[in-house]
């Protein structure tokens, strides 16, 4: 006997065997490029950059974000030898805007030595151990 129950927001089906065995009816519909609502890559069908992107994790927001989206602008459409060449200004706007929030924008260095930091302290108590232990024998 198949039911349907509500909890809250989630709706919860049971089925029976019987109910899997038979083929579904479901069609699927293709996704619309062009629907501003659907989910959207880093570059958009039309070449543009989606600022709203996950894949950016939020850079394009916040205190630096214009910065960002010039030099990721910038890099973008750059059409350099190597690429991003003549966006070294737009880069050093970015990073030094980034330099003032370091809370926001942690520096890869600051970052290692956090990790060294709690890498010394987690390691420390468990040297003391095996000294005081070899010292006991």
């Amino acid at each position: 006997m198949s039911y349907c129950r509500q909890e809250g927001k989630d709706k919860i089906i049971f089925v029976t065997k019987e109910d899997h065995e038979t083929p579904s009816s479901a069609e699927l519909i293709a996704d619309d490029p062009n629907d501003p609502y659907e989910d959207q890559g880093l570059i958009l069908p039309n070449g543009d950059i989606n600022w709203n992107c996950p894949c950016l994790g939020g850079m394009a927001s916040g205190p630096c974000g214009e910065q960002f989206k010039s030099a990721f602008s910038c890099f973008h459409y750059s059409q350099e030898e190597i690429k991003g060449s003549d966006c070294l200004e737009q880069f050093r706007a970015m990073q030094e805007c980034m330099q003032k929030y370091p809370e926001l924008y942690p520096q890869e260095d600051d970052e290692d030595d956090a990790m060294k930091q709690s890498n010394t302290e987690e390691s420390a108590p468990a040297a003391a151990t095996d000294v005081q232990e070899e010292g006991s024998s």
